[in-house]
């Protein structure tokens, strides 16, 4: 018989992907409506969270619906149904259905989230954050002594710290002596209580990402041999390699701009996209980002890109390209639009215990009219 796999083991393995430490301060990732207690029945997977999409679920034997976008941004002071954000939540709470959003967080994991995928759609290759998130990494410093080095080392290499880019297991450590004086009540491990003991000792540092600093330290402490365990945690202006707002990568082979222009519309699948004046110029470097990203536009342009693609730009917005690249709006579904597709095959991969399924309504509130148009 299948083990009941609660709610919370589909959060949890989420945001193994998507820490929710990665979201922007504005945003409103997690779980908004359900418990993290209930048996998952079925997950719908979908950028937004709507009444209809809430329908659907019901009808296709879900109780989780996992959506790019909240449904819930600001707080809600009364819920009567007179828009579609309330509409949608007194549908999930009367249909006993937990909304799960996963939003800015998987924006800002390059590899493995919303540009990554944008990415591999166009082909792009050696892709690396456009704008680095701030505040993601630590270092740990720890004072063991010499014959249990390699024991603690370990247990914190597999707690997740150690990694620097494709490089793990990283740390540094350098020799020296420890004292001590053990005070009423203790049981030291070397030395007596009372009494100043010297200890050979060697401190070990290496970096963690911020999210991981409670299981690193439960790690350390746990195979450390002392009673009370000496280290010191600090946070990094460095930038973590794989966190960030927007991705630039580069094309294989550089096309020219019409070409490019081509190539965006059949993978984004849309009749048009609006776009700044052409340079003349060969495109290979590429900036990308799924959703609103006109505020990244300066960063394209410091990163030397040659096309930017992203949605939501306004007017004026489109004058700070000022011909040195272009930058294309192919609209906020359509460029997110293999979000649903990642999660999809996140989800469906890990859990078999239940259908993971795709939603099969259209939450795009833009229509196209018009020749050409789908």
């Amino acid at each position: 018989m299948d083990t009941a796999i609660t709610i919370d083991a589909v959060m949890a393995w989420l945001e193994q992907m998507a820490p929710p430490s990665y979201q922007e301060s504005y945003d409103n990732a997690g779980l908004i409506t359900g418990s993290r207690e209930w048996v998952c029945s079925g997950v719908l997977v979908t950028l937004d969270a709507t009444e209809a999409v809430i329908e659907e679920a019901a009808r296709r034997g879900c109780n989780l619906i996992v959506a790019h976008h909240p449904i819930v941004f600001s707080g809600l002071k009364k819920i009567n149904g007179r828009n579609y954000v309330e509409k949608a939540v007194i549908a999930a709470i009367k249909k006993d259905i937990a909304i799960y959003a996963i939003h800015t967080n998987l924006d800002n994991v390059v590899a493995q989230g919303v540009n990554g995928k944008i990415a591999a759609k166009l082909g792009l290759v050696r892709s690396r954050p456009l704008l680095p998130k701030e505040g993601t990494l630590r270092k740990l410093y720890c004072f063991v002594p010499v014959a249990h080095l390699e024991s603690v080392r370990n247990a914190i290499f597999s707690a997740g710290a150690g990694h620097i880019g494709n490089y793990s297991e990283c740390s540094f450590s350098t020799e020296g002596a420890g004292t001590f004086k053990g005070g009423e009540g203790t049981d030291p491990f070397v030395g007596q209580p009372g009494l100043r003991h010297s200890e050979k000792e060697v401190r070990v540092e290496m970096v963690l990402p911020a999210h991981l600093s409670g299981a690193v330290i439960r790690a350390m402490t746990a195979a450390h041999p002392y009673e009370e365990v000496a280290y010191d945690l600090v946070n990094l202006a460095n930038s973590h390699p794989g966190v960030g707002a927007g991705l630039v990568g580069e094309l294989p082979a550089a096309v020219d701009e019409k070409t490019f222009l081509d190539i965006i519309l059949e993978v984004f699948r849309v009749p048009v996209a609006r776009h700044t004046r052409l340079t003349g110029r060969p495109v290979q470097r590429v900036a990308v980002c799924g959703g609103a990203g006109s505020f990244l536009i300066f960063r394209a342009l410091a990163e030397r890109a040659d096309f930017y693609i992203t949605a939501d730009v306004k007017y004026h917005e489109f004058f700070d390209a000022n011909d040195r690249m272009v930058v294309a709006d192919v609209g906020h579904f359509e460029s997110e639009q293999y979000t649903v597709d990642l999660l999809f095959e996140v989800l469906h991969e890990k859990f078999r215990n239940f259908a993971v399924l795709k939603s099969e309504t259209t939450t795009n509130p833009i229509h196209y009219y018009g020749a050409g148009s789908m």
